[in-house]
């Protein structure tokens, strides 16, 4: 049953309310800012379309929360308003006639445009050009006490240099926490099991808003200023962009995007190009701020209720919004990961409409604290795949436990988790059908056997028609196999054969990248390959001359180590191998070398050169360097704080030298690196 207009301006009031709460003063939102933004919008449209309900306790009429407890309260002698809002160029355009009907002109306006910083908005008093007070915005006429906190801001001048600096005046602007350094903090909070932020917005407030300034202190927070509150005793230009200007001159930080702009179609271009730099920019924006750049105008045209007429958000497409998360399910990728999926009501997010969100891992679940039902917030920025950044709890809906596979939702094979990884892994390997599907598309990709018109499609047809079940099956197809299937036909079935062929002339470096083994990319098998220079060297490699590889360490190591020690991984390269694939042998250079069947061990610091410098420049003579200490060795280079390897080398009596010494050596080849 519809609502009357009087109960749907009741309940949205009461809603916007608890949101607003939730937002300014326990720092904790309820909703996206998308989805508030529409309740606010619709219910302005709703007071105006029933004026007889008119309430000044709206929160179309107020501005932010309320001012907690635990501060002082200070108030705004000039009142801190909030912005109205546009979302497209034509209802900019209205905006832009509503100020020429106002002062009754058709002249064009000067704007000064500039980001919208999306942080908490801070009030800074200068008296004598000191820093005295420093208050949060509040609800637009008190705000809480913050100057301690907000003195351990480093970008934040204590004193303001230059001359002409008012007796007093108020600089208005926003703390925000920049995203390389939000992003850091969170990494390192979830790693101590800590609550990580839900945006930088949000970091910024509750920072700032600690009752302990030593907390503050070692938040990663910035300011940046975007506008005058009081003068007193004082004069400044009668432009908005100049006076910018001036407090830059002050020392005050000042963005680098800010703009001025003589007409409707400029702001529009730069709205545009912030749009596209958004994802460049140090901080978040939620979009830019128009501003009529003459003082006097800004006089004339005045302020409504809670915010000034003569300024303008114009509000970028959202990048988060929230959905109600429908199920979970679970993938099973060409490694064995099972990744849970999660599947969503469809929402309309970052210029594409999402249902799909990847959750990664069952630790990335458990953190998240998700469970069938929730709603949750979905952040789509740039061409970034879709992620779930928080649940939106509190809702009094049906909830549903998520429940990981203990066996493999393909194959039914046991799922094993390896120490210290969050991956878990269908134990199968390539027998399991999601793993071979996935392995066939790799082995035969540009970068691996570059079998030309077999992709995604053609591999999931021939695996389901049971025409290949390996990699190996890829090269005993024949024509009169493929003309009939779709997509096929007599020219394309010809063409994949010839393809099938030509790849079977390959480079060694290649065939072992189309193996796929974990870890190995394209950089790991070139370093392979050339280092064991053959398959059966490298097969029966231990894990230590494995590790003796540049880019291989321990883990990878395993990987190839255990690779090559399970019989039906062996198999398929005997198949392989049988079926004709071959290349040509690389010839090891290391004889002519002046540091040829020499081994040398590197131990201590090294103050003149990296220790992967000293290295590559010792096997780029010949040199096999090893990490440990042996009979077999050669020579050690011992640097400071050289340990136990210089220990065993002296028992051994193995020749032991300096890093001046090191770099005599490389400097008589020619190969010195540093000096």
């Amino acid at each position: 049953m519809t609502q009357s207009p009087e109960n749907q301006i009741i309940n949205l009031r009461q809603a916007i309310n608890r949101y607003n709460t939730d937002y300014y003063t326990l720092d904790d939102p309820a909703i996206t800012d998308a989805e508030y933004d529409r309740k606010i919008r619709q219910l302005r449209q709703l007071e105006a379309d029933n004026p007889e309900f008119f309430s000044v306790d709206s929160p179309t009429q107020k501005v932010g929360g309320t001012v907690l407890n635990a501060f002082t309260k200070v108030k705004h002698e000039i009142p801190m308003l909030s912005l109205g809002n546009v979302y497209s160029a034509e209802e900019f355009d209205e905006f832009v006639t509503r100020l020429k009907n106002r002062l009754d002109t058709e002249d064009d306006f000067q704007f000064c445009m500039e980001p919208k910083l999306d942080g908490l908005a801070i009030s800074l008093i200068y008296e004598g050009g000191h820093l005295v007070t420093a208050a949060t915005r509040g609800d637009g006429a008190m705000g809480e006490d913050v100057t301690h906190n907000v003195k351990t801001i480093k970008n934040i001048p204590l004193i303001l240099k230059g001359e002409n600096i008012p007796e007093k005046i108020e600089i208005r602007g926003e703390v925000v926490m920049p995203l390389a350094d939000f992003n850091t903090y969170n990494k390192a909070a979830q790693k101590k099991g800590q609550k990580v932020f839900a945006n930088p917005r949000n970091a910024a407030a509750g920072s700032l808003r600690q009752l302990d300034s030593k907390i503050t202190a070692t938040r990663p927070l910035a300011f940046y200023c975007y506008g005058i509150g009081l003068i007193e005793n004082g004069k400044l230009t009668a432009s908005h962009y100049q006076r910018l200007m001036q407090l830059k001159a002050w020392g005050l930080p000042l963005s680098e995007e800010i703009e001025i702009h003589s007409s409707a179609q400029e702001c529009m271009l730069y709205y545009q190009s912030m749009l596209q730099k958004r994802d460049q920019l140090p901080y978040e924006i939620d979009g830019v701020v128009y501003k009529v750049d003459a003082i006097k105008l800004q006089d004339a045209l005045g302020f409504i209720s809670r915010a000034p007429r003569w300024a303008t958000a114009h509000k970028f497409p959202a990048q988060e919004e929230q959905a109600q998360l429908l199920n979970v399910e679970f993938q099973v990728g060409r490694t064995g990961a099972i990744t849970p999926v999660a599947i969503l009501e469809p929402v309309f997010v970052g210029g594409v409409t999402v249902s799909r969100a990847s959750l990664h891992n069952k630790d990335e679940i458990e953190r998240l604290g998700l469970k069938i039902g929730d709603t949750v917030v979905i952040r789509r920025a740039a061409d970034v795949i879709p992620q779930i950044t928080r649940r939106l709890a509190k809702k009094n809906q049906k909830l549903i436990q998520i429940v990981f596979p203990i066996r493999c939702p393909v194959c039914k094979s046991e799922l094993e988790q390896i120490e210290d990884e969050a991956t878990i892994r269908c134990s199968a390997g390539l027998f399991c059908g999601a793993q071979r599907k996935q392995a066939i598309q790799y082995f035969s990709s540009r970068k691996a056997m570059n079998i030309d018109g077999l992709g995604e499609k053609i591999v999931d047809l021939l695996v389901a028609e049971g025409l290949i079940n390996t990699a190996v099956d890829l090269y005993t197809l024949k024509t009169e196999q493929l003309v009939d299937l779709e997509r096929m036909g007599i020219k394309k079935a010809e063409n994949l054969i010839n393809a099938l062929s030509k790849s079977k002339q390959t480079t060694f470096a290649k065939f072992l990248l189309a193996l796929g083994i974990r870890e190995v990319g394209e950089a790991t098998a070139k370093s392979l390959t050339e280092h064991f220079l053959t398959l059966g060297r490298l097969k029966q490699a231990d894990l230590e001359s494995l590790q003796e590889v540049n880019d291989v360490g321990e883990v990878v190591a395993k990987h190839i180590h255990t690779f090559f020690r399970k019989t039906h991984n062996l198999d398929v390269i005997n198949a392989l191998l049988k079926v004709g694939i071959q290349w040509p042998a690389i010839e090891s250079k290391q004889h002519t070398l002046p540091l040829a069947t020499k081994t040398y061990v590197l131990t201590g610091s090294l103050v003149q050169m990296k220790r992967n410098e000293a290295k590559a420049a010792l096997e780029s003579l010949g040199a096999k360097v090893s990490g440990s200490v042996s009979a077999k060795t050669d020579c050690v280079v011992a640097g400071e704080s050289a340990g136990s390897k210089l220990g065993k080398a002296e028992k051994l009596g193995i020749p032991v030298i300096n890093e001046d010494e090191l770099l005599d050596l490389l400097e008589d080849e020619g190969l010195r690196v540093k000096g």
